[in-house]
């Protein structure tokens, strides 16, 4: 059967370093997590905007209690 094992595993690896470089890696996770993120939330049918919302009511509720 088909099955990634650890030696199909760094083979994959090396060549993902050799063709984005070490220092460029931890910028691709993270454009890789944010879209998988992204196809998550449009599977549940969560809305950015209402992300985006919440965020700016809350920072903007907080600023208010720490002025007190």
């Amino acid at each position: 059967m088909f099955g990634l094992g650890t030696p199909e595993l760094l083979i994959i690896l090396v060549i993902v370093i050799m063709f984005f470089g070490v220092g460029k890696l931890p910028m691709v996770a993270k454009q890789l997590g944010g879209g998988v993120r992204s196809f998550q939330k449009s599977l549940r049918g969560d809305d950015e905007d209402e992300d985006e919302d919440d965020k700016e009511k809350k920072s903007s509720s907080e600023k208010a209690d720490d002025k007190d």
